[in-house]
């Protein structure tokens, strides 16, 4: 039974430090974007590096001088 004098400020110590770390993860914006690190792990980066140089790539003069898209 003394055992349980011990636990349960321990539990309640545990609980109060999780539940402050989660407010302070909140307010430094860990969960505005769940988005996007999902979608990260696709795409490696050579593909992200080339799709880059591809949209810089597609305006080219032609042989008459025009601007093609």
């Amino acid at each position: 039974m003394s055992v349980i004098y011990f636990l349960i400020p321990v539990s309640l110590v545990l609980g109060g430090g999780t539940l402050l770390l989660f407010i302070w993860a909140l307010r430094s914006g860990q969960f505005d974007d769940l988005q996007t690190p999902a979608y990260r792990i696709l795409f490696s980066d050579g593909e992200e590096k080339s799709d880059l140089n591809n949209h810089s790539d597609r305006r080219k003069h032609d042989n008459n001088g025009d601007l093609s898209v």
